[in-house]
């Protein structure tokens, strides 16, 4: 399975205009709602399809974390509420991925952050989360973020962040905190957002995409 993994990272760029590839979301034990935002992905896919020149399957995956197939997959996507536990053989999947070359978008739905928290420090016992700086490309691939992530929905008064693990020099990991990016990717009527904010989010997220597929 590391192998096709392998082949992703190996065609870079090519991926946007000839081959089409899947990205998945991380079903996860403990009992939050992993399943949360379920026209977030879809939505994601199509906008960024359209406006940055992917070619993406429409139609997103879901992979258990301790699968071997989550190699298959070059970007995943976490979410949900609530507790969040990685199993050793788990946290030993998850581990082997992000080093081999995939990369894991989490995104604190509300109440993730010190659960999540946690379970990654399993993963990368030798390192911490580490807030990314505003300069960091992430922020700036085709749509410019000076200040860092969008503020989506308001919870507890809080800027939104943005952490990252690096391991190797590489960013295997990022953890958008107080944004609710997913939510942003969502049909419009799920969470009545302004389709100024959706389309904020969704820039956010193609840039994380465009990152991820280029580094």
């Amino acid at each position: 399975m590391r192998v096709v993994l392998l082949a992703f990272i190996l065609i870079g760029s090519n991926i946007f205009a000839q081959t089409s590839v899947k990205i998945a979301l991380l079903k996860y034990n403990g009992g939050g709602d992993w399943y949360a935002n379920p026209t977030s992905l879809p939505n994601l896919i199509k906008f960024c399809n359209k406006e940055i020149g992917t070619n993406i399957n429409t139609e997103p995956a879901t992979v258990d974390v301790g699968s071997p197939d989550i190699f298959n997959y070059p970007f995943v996507h976490m979410t949900g509420h609530g507790n969040v536990f990685f199993n050793p053989q788990e946290v030993q999947n998850v581990r082997n991925y992000l080093i081999g070359g995939g990369f894991l978008h989490i995104d604190d739905n509300y109440g993730m952050n010190e659960l999540i928290r946690r379970e990654m420090k399993k993963v990368f016992p030798e390192t911490d989360f580490v807030e990314l700086p505003f300069s960091h490309p992430i922020y700036h691939q085709k749509f410019p973020f000076p200040k860092g992530l969008p503020k989506i929905h308001e919870h507890d008064g809080k800027a939104p962040q943005g952490f990252g693990i690096i391991y190797q020099g590489r960013l295997v990991c990022f953890y958008s905190y107080e944004t609710d990016l997913g939510d942003g990717w969502e049909d419009t009527d799920v969470h009545n957002d302004p389709e100024e904010k959706h389309v904020e989010a969704l820039k956010m997220g193609a840039n994380l995409i465009k990152f991820v597929f280029e580094q």
